[in-house]
């Protein structure tokens, strides 16, 4: 039996290396993609709780531009969120509100408070991309939660 040529052999791997190359590349940007995807998703359900966990307890923030202050409830809560979130991920919509106060509200010791988040995700792979409005994916994460029974004058 006559040898193969090594010539022959090296050209052909190089030409099936070439043809694979795309598509492995595609992959493992999509996979980035996806799991950036899934990572900022946990992070986000991750910062509305530890909101929540915070705000059931009718506390407050002190002001950092006023010593001796306090801010109010809601902005408490919105900062507690922003600290618990990546550094790079924004939170563009925080909306707290609750079953007796409405919209805008922690509520009083006993009442049943929602927040909610609104983030974007501008996807790094343009095929992946192509498949979402404007290459970016809309995140919602919420949590609903009761207060604890804190002294009512805890409210603002």
């Amino acid at each position: 039996m006559p040898k193969k040529s090594c010539k022959k052999l090296k050209g052909q791997t190089a030409a099936e290396f070439i043809l694979v190359l795309p598509a492995f590349l595609l992959l493992m940007c999509a996979l980035l993609d996806f799991s950036r995807m899934f990572f900022v998703q946990i992070n986000l359900q991750d910062a509305v709780d530890q909101a929540g966990r915070f705000a059931s307890t009718g506390n407050h923030l002190p002001n950092p531009n006023s010593p001796g202050t306090y801010l109010s409830r809601v902005q408490s809560i919105i900062d507690i969120a922003e600290q618990a979130a990546w550094p790079g991920v924004s939170l563009t919509n925080i909306q707290i509100s609750s079953l007796q106060g409405g919209n805008g509200s922690a509520g009083g010791p006993g009442d049943t408070v929602t927040i909610s988040l609104t983030t974007n995700l501008k996807l790094m792979t343009p095929i992946v991309a192509q498949f979402f409005p404007n290459g970016t994916y809309t995140f919602t994460s919420s949590t609903t939660f009761k207060n604890e029974p804190f002294p009512a004058n805890q409210t603002n």
